[in-house]
């Protein structure tokens, strides 16, 4: 899989944009962009924190973070130590820690340091005067492309030394998510998971789908959709394909699982665009 390639089109359609609701900050020594509404002093908003693909940054899915925002969430996203764009300090020769291709070697220390800044991202979100009394963090979503999917199904128990408390959903998109189908931790998976990929994502969607692989490897509530035409660039700004289909069941599992709020169809149900959706959860099994 040609990850670093994948994402340079990605940085290069993020550069030097800005858009209402958006604004960067220091949080937990990293650098965060934060999508938000307006809201009363004191209203709480859920959260929802997003890790980007290896050598992406914080602003590169900036359509889905504002479809977000606008629904109500609180979105935070750093930009990981891999990052190249949005004043990220990675390099483009870097080489993935261990070569994608090996995913039988990787291990819970590959990518700690994700896994670390999300930690003390949220630590820091509750204690800082700007969002600890909007911040509703018995109310936190994880959401991450590619090597940030693998980022966050760690955090939320395939890594088990990851584990973040508390999570209400995890939104895989694209993910990497082969050094968990190897090595059978997607088991202990603690919240629900919605798994996205795409008709031409050849590199990841495969694992996903396929008989034992990482839906079938995962526990219940869990959903995958499938978007036709749809390639690993899909979930950024650099892709064109799929968006609104993107957003609408996005916001489905979100709503649905952080706020609470009832299932819409979008949740189970298969709509242009969309080649597969396959779920097994409270609404019964497909």
């Amino acid at each position: 899989m040609r990850y670093p390639l994948l994402i340079f089109a990605v940085s290069i359609f993020c550069a030097g944009t800005t858009e209402a609701g958006q604004d960067s900050v220091t949080l937990g020594a990293l650098d965060v962009t934060v999508w938000s509404q307006r809201v009363e002093p004191n209203v709480k908003q859920p959260v929802i924190i997003f890790s980007h693909g290896f050598h992406g940054c914080a602003t590169q899915s900036r359509f889905l973070m504002e479809a977000f925002a606008a629904d109500g969430y609180l979105v935070l996203a750093p930009n990981h130590r891999d990052a190249t764009c949005n004043g990220g300090k990675g390099s483009w020769f870097s080489r993935a820690e261990i070569p994608f291709r090996d995913s039988g070697k990787w291990n819970e220390s590959t990518y700690r340091d994700r896994a670390d800044d999300i930690h003390r991202l949220v630590g820091a979100i509750g204690t800082d005067n700007r969002f600890r009394s909007r911040a509703d963090l018995s109310r936190v979503a994880l959401a991450g492309h590619s090597l940030g999917g693998y980022t966050v199904l760690g955090l939320a128990g395939a890594w088990p030394s990851w584990k973040l408390p508390s999570v209400k959903a995890v939104l895989a998109l694209s993910p990497y998510s082969q050094p968990f189908v190897e090595q059978g931790t997607l088991v202990a998976l603690s919240a629900p998971v919605m798994f996205q990929g795409g008709t031409l994502d050849f590199g990841t969607t495969p694992m996903l789908q396929k008989s034992s692989g990482a839906y079938d490897r995962s526990p219940e509530p869990k959903y995958f959709v499938e978007f036709d035409k749809a390639g690993h660039f899909a979930w950024t700004d650099a892709g064109i394909t799929a968006h609104k289909e993107i957003v609408a069941y996005s916001l489905a599992f979100m709503n649905h699982y952080v706020k609470g709020e009832p299932a819409t169809p979008s949740l189970t149900k298969k709509i242009p665009g969309v080649a597969l959706i396959r779920y097994a959860s409270e609404f019964g099994k497909n």
